[in-house]
């Protein structure tokens, strides 16, 4: 089958389209012969060699995928081959056929495209584990997301409006602002104009705040914090090492917590796939929410969809067609 490879650590242009068996389902296992594949922020880590694949899982790309189910192995009982699905990946969707634990895949959502679907299970899982399961975002909250134009803002901004928080986000232009605004956030601040520990001090401050900057942002991010506030942090674009004053966190009872994704349980993945079809893929089949598309590429195309996402001049996801 054709895949997607990275050669060695570097840029873009390490992603070269090579031939590779095709992989085959182990217990409670299903193969999905992929249509679509999600490009995100963790596959150009791998690409650069600073996130390594966890013990066992492929070396290929793709962490997210929507296609058709071709082959199941032992132990399957909810799936049946011809089953379209999306499923969460722990590597190798940049290929034709991917393997991926049955527990880890959703169907896609009525009146939805396979397209749409790969945009799904990456950011869906990401935000809904973190900002419900992790944060604890109630209704009428003040909700911070930092990123809000990102595949993980725009689904944050949708998540939270649609489960009755009030929305504020940051972004780097103000037509990014404005695709924000359009998605359901209160507020949305140019981080290039706009100080969000004012704009945040001014409302009372934020009950949550969902972070992937980092760097200097977290002591920010603290002052930007209401009293027993939560910040949950998912990622460190501008590094994970600053100096910040603790006693901040004792006076106010602020909580900083924060998780990645990939190396989680099958365990843990799975209870967040079945908390996801039961509250929020009826939301999905509904029409109230969806993902937020960017643009298209050809799987042997990989290396130009990564200089788009590592540009930010995207607005949403980005996807390769496969098959």
């Amino acid at each position: 089958m054709k895949a997607v490879e990275i050669t060695q650590a570097g840029g873009p242009e390490v992603l070269t389209l090579v031939d590779v068996p095709t992989p085959e389902p182990a217990f409670g296992e299903v193969r999905i012969k992929v249509a679509y594949a999600g490009v995100n922020r963790p596959d150009a880590l791998q690409r650069a060699g600073m996130y390594d694949p966890p013990k066992g899982a492929s070396p290929l790309p793709g962490l997210e995928a929507a296609g058709e189910i071709s082959a199941i192995g032992d132990g399957v009982t909810d799936w049946a081959v011809g089953d379209q699905v999306c499923a969460l990946l722990p590597g190798g969707g940049y290929a034709e056929e991917v393997v991926t634990p049955s527990a880890h895949c959703l169907p896609v959502p009525d009146g939805m495209s396979l397209k749409q679907a790969a945009c799904l299970p990456e950011t869906f899982f990401t935000v809904w584990s973190n900002v419900f399961m992790r944060g604890g975002l109630n209704a009428g909250e003040r909700f911070l997301v930092h990123g809000g134009s990102s595949g993980i803002g725009t689904t944050a901004i949708q998540l939270a409006n649609a489960f009755g928080a009030r929305v504020f986000t940051t972004a780097g232009s103000d037509e990014k602002c404005a695709a924000c605004l359009d998605l359901g956030a209160e507020v949305a601040m140019n981080y290039r104009d706009v100080d969000f520990v004012d704009v945040m001090k001014a409302e009372g401050r934020a009950n949550l705040i969902l972070d992937m900057v980092g760097g200097d942002y977290l002591p920010r991010n603290v002052r930007a914090l209401a009293d027993d506030g939560r910040l949950v942090q998912i990622a460190f674009l501008q590094g994970p090492k600053i100096e910040l004053n603790f006693a901040h966190l004792m006076m106010r009872r602020l909580t900083i917590t924060g998780s990645t994704l990939r190396p989680q349980s099958d365990l843990a993945k799975a209870e967040i796939a079945q908390q996801l079809r039961e509250q929020v893929w009826p939301l999905l089949a509904s029409g109230r929410l969806a993902p937020v598309m960017d643009q298209e590429y050809d799987l042997a195309a990989a290396a130009a969809a990564h200089t788009r996402m590592e540009s930010s001049a995207h607005i949403g996801k980005i996807v390769l067609k496969v098959s």
